[in-house]
């Protein structure tokens, strides 16, 4: 990072989601994630890092964004980057 990076508020309200799946696969059925947690952003990172990697695509955080590190979706490989980056900081 270039010294020009925005802060991330790892405090800031969000809620974990499971895509329904079979197989290790989402869905094709039209059905939408499911909540699994409601908490901070940091709650839902640590709750989704403990989840087996291998079935961590079936996951993604819902949360206000923060330009430009932070969507209102985070997918599985976003959140391994903030998790990394929360490391860091």
């Amino acid at each position: 990072m270039d010294g020009t990076e925005s802060s991330v508020e790892f405090d800031r309200p969000a809620t974990l989601r499971k895509w329904p799946s079979l197989g290790n696969e989402r869905r094709s059925d039209g059905a939408d994630p499911y909540l699994l947690l409601e908490g901070s952003l940091d709650d839902c990172i640590r709750d989704f890092m403990a989840k087996p990697e291998a079935t961590r695509h079936l996951y993604e955080i819902h949360t206000a964004p923060q330009p430009p590190l932070v969507t209102a979706v985070l997918s599985h490989e976003h959140v391994a980057e903030l998790a990394r980056l929360r490391e860091f900081l």
